[in-house]
C-alpha cells in the first residue's frame, strides 16, 4: 500500500488534478505527451516516480504555467532513495554490520572518487561519504566486509581510482573493521546481488538485500537467520584477512599501476 502522504503521492494527485481540470483522461493525457497511459496511472497513484521530462511535458500539456515541474524540487532534499531510508537508520545505530559484496565496494568503504564514478552527482557522493561517519565515531561499529574477487578487477572510473580503492582499503583495516577476499570462483552458497546485516544493541537484527530495483529492509526473523547464515557460508570461502590484504594490495599493483 502506498502512503497517501509521501512527497511522490502528493506530486501525482497534484498531476491528477490538473489533468481532470483540463478536462482530459488519462488516455488523452497520454496521447498528448508520448507517454504511457500505464506510467500516467502509476505516478497519479503514486506507485511511480515523475521524471523532469514528464513533468515538463505535462506543464506544456496541460499549461499550468511550468507548476509540475517545480513540484519535483522536493526531491532536490532527497539525497536518499525513500526506500534507503529504513535501512540507514538500522545502520546508523547498529553494534556490528556485516556485508557481501559481490560487484562493488560498500558504501561505507568507497572513496570519494570510486563514489563519484558510479554515482556521477556530487550531492548523492557527500551524502554517501557522510554515511561513513558512523566508522569514525565514539564507539563505531564493527564492520566484517566479504568482497568477490571481481570487485579487485571490475574497472570502476578508470585506473587511478581503482588504485586509490584498494590502497583505502588495506588502510583502513582493523580490529573494527576487516576486508576478506573470496576468490574468483569460489562462491558456492553466495547470492548474485549483495546483502549486510546490522545487529543492533538489543541482539535483534536486520537485513539490507539488494535487488535490480530497490533495496528491501527486513526483520523478519526468517529472512535475517537465513542472511546471516548465507554470510557465514560465504566468509569460510574467503582467504585469511592477511591473505585478502596480500591480494588486495598486489591487485592494485600489477592490476592498476
Amino acid at each position: 500500500m502506498v502512503d497517501l502522504y509521501t512527497p511522490q503521492a502528493i506530486w501525482g494527485r497534484e498531476l491528477r488534478y490538473y489533468r481532470k481540470a483540463a478536462g482530459l483522461t488519462q488516455g488523452e493525457l497520454a496521447e498528448k505527451i508520448h507517454f504511457s497511459e500505464s506510467l500516467i496511472s502509476g505516478v497519479e497513484t503514486g506507485h511511480l516516480p515523475a521524471s523532469p521530462e514528464f513533468a515538463e511535458a505535462c506543464d506544456f500539456a496541460l499549461n499550468t504555467g511550468g507548476a509540475l515541474l517545480r513540484l519535483l524540487d522536493w526531491r532536490k532534499g532527497q539525497v536518499f532513495p525513500s526506500w534507503f531510508g529504513k535501512w540507514r537508520d538500522k545502520e546508523n545505530v547498529a553494534v556490528t554490520l556485516r556485508t557481501y559484496q559481490p560487484l562493488m565496494v560498500p558504501g561505507l568503504l568507497q572513496t570519494e572518487a570510486y563514489a563519484h564514478a558510479l554515482l556521477g552527482d556530487d550531492e548523492a557522493v557527500a551524502a554517501r561519504l557522510g554515511r561513513q561517519s558512523i566508522l569514525t565515531r565514539e564507539n563505531p561499529p564493527t564492520l566484517r566486509c566479504v568482497l568477490s574477487e571481481t570487485v579487485l578487477n571490475l574497472l570502476v572510473g578508470g585506473p587511478d581510482v581503482m588504485r586509490e580503492q584498494l590502497e583505502h582499503l588495506v588502510t583502513i583495516t582493523g580490529p573494527q573493521l576487516s576486508v576478506q577476499v573470496v576468490p574468483s570462483g569460489y562462491v558456492r552458497s553466495g547470492l548474485l546481488a549483495g546483502f549486510a546485516i546490522a545487529t543492533l544493541e538489543d541482539g535483534s537484527e536486520v537485513a539490507y538485500l539488494e535487488t535490480a530495483i530497490r533495496g528491501l529492509t527486513t526483520g523478519d526473523r526468517e529472512d535475517t537467520t537465513m542472511a546471516v547464515q548465507r554470510f557465514e557460508a560465504i566468509r569460510v570461502e574467503a582467504l585469511s584477512l592477511s591473505m585478502s590484504t596480500e591480494l588486495i594490495k598486489r591487485t592494485a599493483e600489477e592490476q592498476w599501476t
